[in-house]
């Protein structure tokens, strides 16, 4: 075989390894982005049945009815617009460091930029230092933030809202 044949093959051979890497990581981040955590919906969809079976008190139902609770985070604008992640317990940390659960691809969000995060039953946001801010609505977020459903979170180029 002469030598341009032999770096051929091995410029082919490089280049189906990659292809292959590239495909994983595809499927990887198609996992991650659009699971189901089986172990919360069903919590989340069994509590209001539970609660109205006990509905003896109008108390108890009234405060789950008035604040509508957020199931999912949309991405509204930016190069991710469409992505949805489910929300459950654990906070949601957005930023372009690869172990962020909402990775951007955006020149304007720091590494690990802000948090998400539910407490005593609403959202906050929270801007964790970052260089050119988030902003809830055209207000820059400071301290954490609660957030009202379809409220617009913005990091740079990207939107964010809780949906239901």
């Amino acid at each position: 075989m002469s030598e341009l044949t032999l770096t051929l093959l091995r410029l082919g051979f490089l280049a189906l390894l990659w292809l292959l890497v590239l495909s994983v990581v595809a499927v990887l981040r198609r996992d991650l982005y659009t699971s189901s955590r089986p172990g919360r919906r069903p919590a989340m969809a069994g509590a209001p049945p539970a609660m109205a079976g006990g509905g003896g008190r109008s108390p108890a139902p009234q405060p789950e009815a008035a604040p509508p609770m957020p199931t999912h985070l949309v991405v509204t604008a930016g190069s991710l617009k469409g992505t949805t992640i489910p929300l459950g317990q654990a906070p949601i940390l957005i930023g372009r460091a690869p172990e962020s659960t909402l990775v951007l691809d955006d020149d304007y969000a720091s590494g690990r930029h802000a948090r998400l995060s539910l407490r005593h039953g609403v959202w906050m946001v929270e801007d964790l230092g970052s260089t050119n801010g988030t902003f809830l609505g055209r207000n820059r977020v400071q301290d954490p933030v609660p957030i009202a459903p379809g409220a617009q979170v913005r990091i740079g180029r990207t939107v964010l809202e809780l949906r239901r």
